[in-house]
């Protein structure tokens, strides 16, 4: 058993303040107490920021919200103008784990929340997530890849991000406020672009600087168009995306306007699909606009021996969701 220290912050400049070496933010606990009970994360100080953040959702200009970063998932999934404005992001909640964790995660959390690869939560394998430089298990050859990601990878990790929330976040193009040691001044930082690529640095999940904090999570007036969120898993409940898709869809005289479309369980981070986007834009509303849509994004698929049925999944699911918010 490890001993640490605890303490809890009563705003977000006393918690960045009381931030050092060794130390971490707890919110709901519901991944990082996990993650301390495995060996994987061992803080020697826990800065409890449940109330240090706004557990509000604010109505912002032109119809968008604010949500402070203590928010509950749960709150959020039933917060009436979530479920009107920003149906995509109400869906993508409540496939999120089970209600008992919905009632404990908060937003800042959740967007926080650390892969469920099984090398990284396995101590006594190599994973660079745990341990620069120590190699990566799921590059070995026989290595269990089932759930790992298809684009973004690198040759230092091939883990993906687990959080639903996230993906539509990016789809919906959110605006993340964080506080820093630094200064007093708050930052904002859009999605995608909160969470990173592994590149040679797999370590580090985001773009937030040691001590950062995140405050409030920003949605924009609602996109045009209709939204949804589906999500592919191994069992109906408590289970992580294969493969999940955020979209917003416009359609205009059997033409495709604008779309915006993000993918979960495929990358180290939310994947917004451009190429995707990119591809529809102008086009007739068409099953066949949509396929080709997919096969664009998914080109640059570099699958691992043993999950490439994901590229083939994702590929028919981005259709799918597409034709629905069509019909």
């Amino acid at each position: 058993m490890r001993s640490f220290a605890y303490t809890r912050a009563a705003d977000g400049h006393e918690a960045v303040a009381a931030y050092r070496q060794g130390a971490a933010y707890l919110g709901g606990g519901t991944n990082l107490v996990d993650l301390m009970r495995l060996g994987v994360a061992t803080p020697d100080s826990l800065i409890d920021v449940t109330r240090a953040t706004s557990g509000q959702v604010d109505d912002g200009p032109g119809g968008g919200l604010l949500i402070g970063a203590a928010v509950r998932n749960s709150e959020l999934a039933a917060d009436l103008r979530v479920r009107e404005r920003y149906p995509v992001l109400a869906r993508a909640v409540l496939d999120g784990a089970s209600w008992q964790v919905r009632n404990m995660a908060t937003v800042g959390g959740n967007l926080l929340q650390r892969t469920r690869c099984p090398y990284f939560q396995d101590v006594l394998t190599a994973c660079n997530k745990r341990r620069p430089g120590s190699g990566c298990q799921a590059m070995a050859p026989g290595a269990e890849t089932a759930n790992l990601a298809i684009l973004g990878q690198s040759a230092a990790c091939a883990a993906t991000h687990p959080s639903d929330m996230a993906v539509a976040l990016t789809a919906l193009g959110a605006t993340v406020h964080v506080c820093g040691p630094d200064s007093r001044e708050e930052r904002g930082i859009p999605m995608p672009g909160l969470h990173r690529l592994p590149e040679t640095t797999p370590e580090r999940d985001t773009v937030l600087a040691p001590g950062e904090l995140i405050t409030a999570v920003e949605l924009p007036p609602p996109p045009p168009g209709r939204s949804t969120y589906r999500k592919v898993r191994e069992r109906a409940s408590f289970a992580f995306a294969l493969v999940s898709v955020a979209a917003v869809l416009e359609v205009a005289d059997g033409t495709v306007t604008s779309s915006r479309l993000a993918l979960g369980g495929v990358a180290h981070a939310p994947w917004r699909c451009h190429a995707a986007e990119q591809a529809m834009r102008g086009e007739p509303a068409t099953a066949d606009t949509y396929a080709g849509a997919a096969e664009a994004e998914l080109a640059a698929a570099r699958p691992l021996p043993g999950n490439e049925y994901k590229v083939t999944l994702a590929r028919n699911l981005i259709a799918a969701v597409l034709e629905e918010l069509t019909s």
